[in-house]
């Protein structure tokens, strides 16, 4: 397909310019200058055209699975619609943070396999790149093997340290406490207690599994990051197992120490339309006027990047092309993905077509592989099935 986009101010590498990009056969071939010959023209004057949305670390889709506690749905629908809504939200490339732990239901053994099962039947009709980030409990041995199994496939793509039953089984010592966790699990929370206290009793044999994991994931080349560092002296073990990101840092200190070892620091996108964490931790904006975090993500919200990232330049952090590189170019390289994230000549042809008019700027088309995946309303009379979309 040959499309070509005119009249939108395209962000670039540390500037926004008004001007034409040329698409074909699924890459950008060519900023400014003409466009491509038998192109079909899509007239963005008033857009803003943007690299699509890379979302390291996404776990809203346990919402699609779970939409209320003890509530699920067919995996199948629940990852369909989890697609839909990303693409919506701009989103081309995600991760979705896939917890493996001792926990039963949501967050267990027979869920993660349903999970990448289902991804996989998803995948040859998805909207979007689909990618796993697997988050291993540290405390895990009996898991371990599935993700032993799913590294040497090929099925995941990004491998996290989790690092929770401590403090996991420390609240669930009150009932109160318990609860979300019983329910997430469905069982009760005499088990879910029960079952946090056996775990922390086979440590050693936690930790041998998961350096087994981390060891597997070195292998075969899969990023490494850690989660909830509450410390540098946290940061520095995880980096001595090639962990090269640091997720949601509990602290600027330890961001700081992640930054000056040349780390990737994510923290996440509703933290920054909300104004501060949900938990009462570092806020992320601050972190990012600091430029103690590089990489947002969407946390548990797909539909905050966007906002997040005009957030930002609205509230003069920083520029939007610069606010912008938090959720595409800045994400994509901490990963090693190059070919996309930026806006340039050769690169994959995932943009978002943005609508930046308050009171929310909002997707108007999000285009994979220069085929548009979502779009909000026919724009210049080009319709979807005028721009090649899929019915």
């Amino acid at each position: 397909m040959r499309l070509a986009i005119t009249g939108a101010r395209i962000l670039l590498d540390g500037e926004a310019v008004e001007t034409t990009l040329g698409v074909e056969d699924g890459r950008i071939a060519a900023i400014g200058g003409d466009a491509p010959r038998n192109a079909a023209v899509l007239d963005a004057a008033g857009l803003v055209l943007a690299p699509g949305i890379i979302d390291l670390h996404g776990d809203a889709f346990e919402r699609n699975v779970q939409p209320r506690p003890g509530v699920s749905l067919p995996i199948d629908l629940a990852m369909a619609d989890a697609d839909a809504q990303a693409a919506a939200a701009g989103i081309t490339t995600l991760f979705h943070g896939v917890t493996l732990s001792w926990e039963p239901g949501l967050r267990g053994g027979e869920m993660f396999s349903a999970l990448l099962d289902a991804l996989d039947r998803l995948r040859p009709r998805a909207r979007v790149e689909h990618r796993v980030h697997l988050r291993m409990e540290a405390i895990a041995p009996d898991q371990a093997p599935l993700a032993l199994e799913a590294i040497a496939a090929g099925r995941a793509h990004m491998v996290a340290v989790n690092d929770h039953t401590a403090s996991i089984a420390k609240k669930t010592r009150d009932p109160a406490g318990a609860f979300p966790y019983a329910r997430r699990a469905g069982v009760s929370a005499a088990e879910i207690r029960a079952l946090a206290e056996r775990m922390l009793a086979r440590e050693a044999e936690g930790e041998a599994a998961l350096a087994r994991v981390l060891e597997a994931a070195r292998r075969h080349g899969l990023p490494i990051a850690s989660h909830d560092d509450e410390s540098p002296a946290a940061r520095a073990r995880w980096r001595g197992e090639g962990a090269s990101i640091c997720e949601f840092p509990m602290n600027a200190e330890t961001a700081r120490a992640a930054r000056a070892a040349g780390e990737s620091v994510v923290m996440g996108c509703p933290n920054v339309v909300r104004g501060g964490s949900h938990l009462g931790w570092h806020s992320a904006e601050a972190m990012v006027r600091e430029n103690l975090c590089d990489v947002l993500v969407s946390d548990y919200v797909w539909g905050a990047m966007l906002p997040a990232a005009f957030a930002l330049a609205g509230r003069g952090v920083k520029t939007l092309p610069e606010a912008w590189a938090l959720i595409a170019a800045n994400p994509a390289a901490s990963v090693g993905l190059a070919d996309r994230g930026r806006i340039a000549v050769g690169a994959r042809a995932d943009l978002v077509l943005i609508d930046p008019a308050p009171p929310v700027a909002r997707v108007v088309a999000t285009l994979v592989e220069g085929v548009p995946r979502f779009l909000a309303a026919p724009a210049a009379g080009i319709g979807a099935a005028g721009m090649g979309m899929d019915a």
